[in-house]
């Protein structure tokens, strides 16, 4: 019987899981380069069950323990572009691509952005993000291009972080930021000449996205970039730079409210069960013990 309790009581602590990153969708809605986070959730380990009499022992099965919430996986889907119309606001449209070994043809990703070979390894489609810098030197990563330029020149992210330009130094403006001009690359234009200049918005291409883990302030970091494999975007990526425009949260309305409202039934079932429980016991206690 108590078996039973835990088990009801890990679903209700999932469920419960499942409702906070479901509500954390729905409060971002409007977060500018927000990305949705899924919960992702895994049975206990199987037990095997065994009735023993007489010195002998009859396998009756397995026996299942219950599930937890394992982790919260980011969908970094493209989300869609608003035009804001400021010349520091900005946004990336990216198409990147893997070349598939086995057919030396580029990848094909589903809706969610994976692809999954014939023999099972899953790959996700690689992404680029503007490259921060925080105040201990650690680089961050964000799709939130929603800048602001310091008093200095030094361009700022939201969270007062420094943007970094493609030599991963900060990037510092020289002129007023109305007259800020970025081409479709992230060069900044040079407003004399009208030429391209050398000093490039930092951005990167993560090809795992998935080792990637999240901050607050709308920012990510990798543990370890050398096998999260981040570079440098170049010019042979399929990549464009938005002046004007802010990346919209990627977050499916319809879905996440979905998910909330049966997160909650299914809290609601085990607390049911452990409601029964607890009369169960109370039973066996009160009154079989009375006998």
């Amino acid at each position: 019987m108590l078996r039973g309790l835990y088990t009801a009581a890990a679903g209700m602590v999932t469920q419960q899981r499942r409702h906070d990153t479901a509500t954390q969708n729905i409060a971002n809605l409007n977060t500018t380069g927000y990305k949705q986070v899924d919960s992702v959730s895994h049975a206990f380990p199987d037990v095997l069950i065994a009735a023993m009499h007489n010195g002998t022992t009859k396998n009756i099965g397995r026996l299942n323990t219950g599930v937890f919430a394992e982790q919260s996986v980011s969908q970094f889907l493209q989300g869609d572009l608003i035009e804001s119309g400021k010349t520091v606001d900005f946004a990336l449209s990216t198409d990147l691509q893997i070349m598939d070994p086995a057919t030396n043809k580029p990848m094909i990703f589903d809706g969610s952005g994976k692809h999954i070979s014939a023999e099972g390894e899953v790959t996700y489609k690689p992404q680029a993000f503007f490259t921060v810098q925080d105040n201990e030197g650690n680089n961050l990563y964000t799709r939130n291009g929603k800048f602001s330029v310091s008093p200095t020149g030094e361009v700022l992210s939201v969270g007062g972080f420094k943007v970094l330009d493609g030599n991963s130094q900060p990037l510092v403006l020289n002129g007023p930021e109305d007259r800020l001009k970025v081409d479709g690359q992230g060069y900044l234009i040079d407003n004399n000449t009208g030429l391209r200049s050398n000093s490039r918005i930092g951005i990167s291409v993560i090809t795992k996205p998935m080792d990637l883990v999240r901050d607050g302030n709308g920012v990510f970091h990798a543990e370890d970039p050398e096998a999260a494999q981040i570079r440098f975007a170049d010019a042979n990526d399929n990549m464009q730079v938005r002046q004007g425009y802010l990346e919209n949260s990627n977050v499916d309305a319809t879905q996440v409210t979905v998910d909330m409202n049966a997160a909650f039934r299914a809290y609601e079932a085990n607390q049911k069960v452990i409601q029964y429980y607890d009369s169960s016991l109370q039973k066996a206690v009160n009154d079989v013990g009375r006998v």
